[in-house]
């Protein structure tokens, strides 16, 4: 087996993913490096863009790193997983072929369709056929999924429960994307979602455990999409018999799918699905640790994250097993007024972190330093708390209660993350 100590690690990426993964990799025995991360993350580098792959591989060379481990979906959708190939540098992620799994919704719905994963019916578009996409809206009475073909910081689907909302969501996907592009009307499935995220080398999988993001802007699910206002892990719900479910439809014909393919596929992959009263559907894959959902995965984590990466590129895989912490993980965004939208103020002080409970995970997101050293905020989603309990309801009041002692300006919080009614799963399963 592989040693994990004394091990020198690249981490690509600058949010609050990113500062949970540099977390657990650092408590698994790693040096971590994160490019460029930000004000709150140890060994930050902002002068180098994870997407600059020659800077990145400078600074690699320059420190002795032979691994790099992706955090978001960017770097992977611009192939550094190919720049690298070749080189005695190993990347934990897709090849940019692989990657197309979560960088283009068109290109993963025919791989679903090809392999056989549960999903649902879907119709693909190009924008010089929009007419055609707002009668087939019409003709579907708006219960629609309108989802844009390519990257879009998770903000690039709109769920339509009227004529008058998948129209206007195709208005607005016209507005927002100039040129030519393609998308994707999708049948509106109902049911609980929760995430399954694993850990694959195409072959096998080990799954981490169920997790539930949270991803309108408003309590009760309500309003725009973000890119996730909180999550929780476990799912209370997510019994042995719907995780058999899920394997069965959706995680072991994907698997198949990427051997057939050839891929070279070795990182996280993402699966998320809805329980709809047919069985489990998958919406989307991604090819990344989900966020917010890594917040809390990760600090449930007992077993070592470096040793399942390594384990993965050397062939080991099989010889693992993922053990999970007892209890329950809350994680919620602390996000900046105005957010989801594409302009609103920053650069406002953040206080009280130094007030929090010694058990509270503070992982930052957007937050940058001035040169006095203050704290500010840089973006929408500020940063991510984090709480464990032992039951659900004990890891939520746990984490709400110090969520008040951190103060920002136009500071904004969902007030309802893992509070959502259990629901009914009575169906055909």
């Amino acid at each position: 087996m592989t040693s994990s100590s004394n091990k020198t690690i690249v981490l690509l990426g600058g949010g609050a993913r990113e500062h949970a993964m540099a977390w657990k990799l650092t408590r698994d025995g790693a040096t971590v490096h994160v490019l460029p991360g930000n004000a709150g993350i140890p060994n930050s580098h902002p002068e180098i863009s994870a997407t600059d792959f020659p800077a990145v591989q400078g600074f690699c060379e320059a420190n002795g790193v032979k691994l790099i481990v992706v955090g978001p979906e960017a770097p992977l959708a611009a192939g550094v997983v190919d720049h690298f190939a070749g080189s005695d540098i190993r990347v934990f992620g897709p090849g940019r072929a692989g990657a197309m799994l979560e960088s283009s919704k068109v290109w993963s719905k025919d791989f679903m369709r090809r392999h056989g994963v549960a999903t649902a019916m879907s119709w693909k578009y190009r924008s010089d056929k929009l007419d055609e996409a707002r009668a087939k809206a019409t003709e579907l009475d708006g219960q629609v999924v309108v989802k844009f073909d390519g990257l879009a910081a998770g903000k690039g689907v709109y769920v339509c429960s009227s004529i008058e909302e998948a129209q206007a969501a195709l208005d607005d996907l016209q507005q927002q994307h100039t040129g030519w592009f393609s998308f994707l009307l999708e049948e509106k499935l109902t049911g609980p979602e929760i995430s399954i995220i694993g850990v694959t080398d195409g072959n096998r999988v080990r799954l981490l455990a169920p997790s539930q993001d949270h991803k309108q802007l408003l309590a009760g699910d309500k309003g725009p999409n973000t890119g996730g206002m909180g999550a929780y892990c476990p799912v209370p719900f997510c019994d042995d018999n719907i995780l058999a479910a899920i394997r069965t439809s959706i995680v072991d014909p994907t698997l198949r799918g990427l051997q057939n393919e050839q891929f070279d596929f070795k990182g996280f992959l993402y699966f998320g699905i809805m329980l709809t009263p047919q069985g489990p559907k998958l919406l989307e894959y991604n090819v990344r640790l989900g966020d917010p959902e890594a917040e809390v995965l990760l600090p449930a984590l007992e077993s070592s994250l470096l040793e399942l990466i390594e384990a993965t590129l050397d062939g080991r895989l099989q010889q693992t097993v993922v053990r999970q912490r007892r209890g329950y993980y809350v994680g919620v965004v602390l996000a900046s007024g105005g957010y989801p939208a594409a302009n609103f103020p920053t650069g406002f002080p953040i206080t009280g972190l130094d007030q929090l409970h010694p058990s509270i995970l503070a992982f930052h997101g957007a937050t940058r330093r001035h040169d006095d050293g203050q704290l500010v905020t840089s973006g929408g989603r500020v940063m991510v708390l984090v709480g464990h309990g032992d039951e659900l309801e004990d890891a939520v009041n746990h984490v709400y209660r110090e969520v008040e002692r951190v103060k920002f300006k136009d500071i904004y919080i969902r007030t309802d993350i893992g509070q959502r009614p259990e629901p009914s799963l009575a169906g055909n399963w």
